[in-house]
């Protein structure tokens, strides 16, 4: 049997500062070690969305720490570890920043080979981690910052069949809970609010239904969204809960509908996919999933456990795990990335949100 492999992973590319370690040896399951995730959800409470320059001080606080905890929990030492991986990018540049001159400074100390991973590759292999899903297959990459289909082929062959030109739903998301009042980050707070609310009250629009393709925009439906609540303020002088819970739940409704029916084209565009699989801080939704697992049918439907749906360091070091066992090694030249295509042929998206440029 081949050696296992151990790889440590970095990832530092938004809000959240993470470390892990996974093992894996051909032929068997994938093991999660450890796996530290290091919020800072208090530390932009008060501003209504992430603050770059503080989100990049935390993770040069944290990262360190995060390592050590890792490792602590697994038991290891970092001559237990075969390659470490890093986010490189796409993100907000500090932090990635502040992750790879980490993993430099770990790679050079100990002499273990350098990894630079693609943030959004650890969301697309995430089903490999967690369901052993073999290529190819279709994923719905879709988060706070980006929302994109894949048809994934290898660990590093992606072909992107559509994506959103705007807003990503994450984002959506967390415009519509700022709108409503409701806490950071929006995605939780939508779903919990919408539970108690009449998702037909308000006739919100799906966008780019009436257009052939798998792309997607969301930018509409958040004005729709504003339109409505201003509409109720100025004819009751306020919202209610039930106002609310009723605004939640027609726009969650919405952005349902418009990728469940995008997910169905993406599907009849996809022949011969072994899967079709979920990734990203939005596939935590329950009702989401529902619909998406509904419209795959009779093709297996992947979405990984809600611990790893949002940005953790097990998935980034699973993709490193993916591209060192293919024989892919970085130097000290390798540079933080603040976009980075999965798709390099095909033609950048229109369009960049409050956390950066659509890759």
């Amino acid at each position: 049997m081949a050696h296992p492999l151990t790889i440590l992973g970095i990832e530092s590319s938004c809000d959240d500062t993470g470390a892990a370690l996974v093992r894996h040896a051909q032929g068997e399951a994938p093991q999660i070690l450890a796996n530290v995730v290091a919020g800072q959800t208090d530390l932009h409470a008060a501003f209504g969305g992430v603050v770059p320059e503080i989100a990049a001080r935390a993770h040069a606080e944290k990262l360190d720490l995060v390592v050590e905890e890792a490792l602590n929990r697994a038991g290891l030492s970092l001559a237990d570890v075969d390659a470490i991986a890093v986010t490189a990018g796409p993100g907000l540049i500090g932090g990635v920043l502040s992750g790879v001159m980490l993993a430099k400074g770990v790679s050079v100390a100990t002499g273990k080979p350098l990894i630079g991973v693609n943030h959004l590759a650890g969301h697309a292999l995430t089903p490999r981690l967690t369901g052993q899903v073999e290529f190819p297959y279709l994923m719905l990459l879709v988060s706070g910052g980006h929302c994109q289909f894949l048809r994934v082929d290898g660990a590093d062959s992606f072909t992107r069949l559509g994506g959103t030109i705007d807003d990503a739903p994450g984002e959506a998301f967390d415009k519509c809970a700022k709108l409503l009042g409701l806490p950071q980050p929006g995605g939780p707070a939508v779903e919990a609010a919408a539970r108690s609310g009449d998702p037909a009250r308000f006739a919100f629009p799906r966008p780019l239904l009436d257009r052939p393709g798998c792309d997607l925009s969301f930018s509409g439906l958040k004005t729709a969204l504003m339109r409505a609540r201003d509409a109720l303020v100025a004819e009751k002088g306020g919202l209610t809960r039930a106002d609310r819970a009723d605004l939640c739940a027609g726009f969650q409704a919405a952005i349902a509908d418009v990728l469940a029916e995008k997910s169905r084209r993406a599907l009849a565009a996809s022949p011969g996919v072994r899967a079709f699989a979920v990734a990203g801080g939005v596939a935590a939704n329950t009702l989401l999933r529902a619909r998406l697992e509904r419209v795959a049918g009779a093709v297996p439907f992947v979405a990984p456990p809600l611990s790893l749906c949002t940005d953790n360091a097990a998935m980034i070091a699973w993709a490193g795990l993916e591209r060192f066992r293919a024989g892919h090694r970085d130097d000290l030249s390798l540079s933080a990335r603040p976009r980075w295509p999965l798709d390099t042929a095909a033609a950048p998206l229109i369009g960049s949100g409050k956390r950066g440029a659509k890759a």
